[in-house]
């Protein structure tokens, strides 16, 4: 891989989710950072023991204190901080969660301190409040600070019901507006959520998708012996859920729609991943006796693709709160392996426009059981050549790895604007003074 100019600057990541995580920001975080090293950067994290998606620490990680893990080449230090991890992730738990990995990473920050300083440092959030740690290692050392936004937290906790104190809810976005008049940069992965972070900062906000490895997701043809590989018939249908299993996602309605599916034998539903809701919805699956349905872990990365590949639909679904709060992580994956993504989200919402507009998979308002076992029928049994094929383009423009991280990086050393950015931002803020004055 061609190298980057970089003088081996240093970076610092503060996150709560990193490598081995297979899943959600932990992989994100893990292949930026296996990047930089690769294009010269001397890289610092700080974070957690593995325990996502399970909400259970991983061996051989169990029952460690703290931890430093060095590469070969020594230009990758990790320290793992101890934290709280609970087996049921309520939303109070998840608040005890989040603090104690901010007290026990503040302990690490400030031993960074006495180190050689970062250029760079990049928090990701959730949880926001690193934001204060990063923010203090920054005003101490001089670094230049981004804040990354993979998740709006504060939002997403009060409409899911986390929070439903106003003042707690006030208090939080205080705090947040804190950490965003320190930080250098803010970026956020997705349009629908750069719009609604332009609105909390007068800062530079960069769009920073999340990625995928296009070489390692294609398209495969042999679809029919897959399937005999996983066990299913070749003339199979594959329905196919495949990640966290949360109350954010709404599974629940599968449980029905598979049971009303039992006369269409051939249809065959898979909800792959692990997570806090995962027995109660094989105990809804094991009540109504369902052999339609079938519940896996988590596949190995070295065959991930061959098993997005073997699907004929990829569920993504969202809450209708949910949406434009978060921006599922999956969707990369789906289109680069050319699959056929049933997305629900609502209109307006990023997901919704991105999904029509490139004509790149079926998308569905969001918590409607009818409509989606419908629209679950009519993918299994319509020609969708046009849709997998545009996913696979679109994947190859505009989600590729290198191409994403070349562009930050650029722009955040040279300290150019985007340009493309810059009107929707100012035209949002506008609508938003002219709305308030009335």
């Amino acid at each position: 891989m061609e190298q980057i100019n970089t003088a081996k600057k240093r970076i610092l990541l503060l996150g709560i989710n990193f490598s081995p995580e297979l899943t959600g920001i932990g992989k994100y975080s893990g292949e930026m950072i296996d990047w930089l090293v690769k294009n010269g950067y001397d890289c610092t994290v700080v974070t957690s023991f593995p325990y996502y998606p399970n909400w259970s620490v991983q061996q051989p990680y169990r029952g460690l204190f703290y931890k430093k893990e060095v590469n070969e080449t020594g230009d990758l230090k990790v320290y793992r901080c101890p934290l709280y991890v609970p087996s049921t992730p309520t939303g109070k738990k998840r608040i005890l969660h989040d603090i104690s990995f901010f007290l026990t990473s503040l302990l690490m920050m400030i031993y960074l301190l006495f180190k050689p300083k970062s250029d760079y440092v990049f928090c990701v959030a959730p949880p926001f409040h690193l934001g204060f740690l990063s923010s203090l290692y920054c005003f101490i050392k001089g670094s230049k600070m981004v804040y990354h936004i993979q998740d709006l937290q504060i939002e997403a906790a009060r409409d899911l019901g986390v929070i439903k104190n106003q003042s707690l809810f006030g208090l939080m976005l205080k705090m947040e507006k804190f950490i965003l008049k320190r930080t250098t940069y803010v970026s956020t992965i997705s349009e629908g959520m750069l719009e609604k972070v332009a609105l909390k900062t007068d800062k530079k906000v960069l769009m920073f998708p999340n990625w995928v490895d296009v070489e390692e997701f294609h398209p495969i043809n042999k679809r029919d012996e897959l399937k005999k590989q996983w066990g299913f018939k070749p003339e199979a249908k594959i329905v196919l859920y495949s990640g966290s299993i949360g109350e954010k996602q709404g599974l629940e309605s599968l449980i029905s729609i598979a049971d009303n599916f039992q006369q269409y034998p051939l249809i065959q539903f898979i909800i792959c991943g692990n997570g806090p809701y995962r027995n109660k919805l094989q105990d809804f699956a094991r009540d109504k006796n369902l052999l339609n349905i079938s519940f896996l872990p988590l596949q190995p990365l070295h065959i991930f693709n061959e098993f997005l590949n073997m699907s004929d639909v990829h569920l993504v679904l969202q809450k209708k709160n949910a949406c434009d709060l978060m921006m599922p992580s999956k969707l990369a994956g789906i289109l680069s392996s050319g699959g056929l993504a049933l997305v629900t989200a609502e209109q307006g919402s990023t997901l919704h426009k991105i999904i029509k507009e490139h004509n790149m998979g079926v998308v569905i308002n969001c918590e409607d059981e009818n409509l989606l076992a419908s629209t679950i029928l009519a993918c299994c049994s319509g020609d969708h050549q046009a849709r997998t094929h545009n996913a696979r383009a679109y994947a190859m423009r505009e989600l590729n790895r290198d191409v994403i991280l070349k562009r930050l990086f650029s722009e955040i050393e040279t300290g150019k604007e985007s340009k493309t950015l810059v009107p929707k931002i100012k035209e949002i803020k506008t609508e938003l003074v002219f709305s308030n004055n009335n």
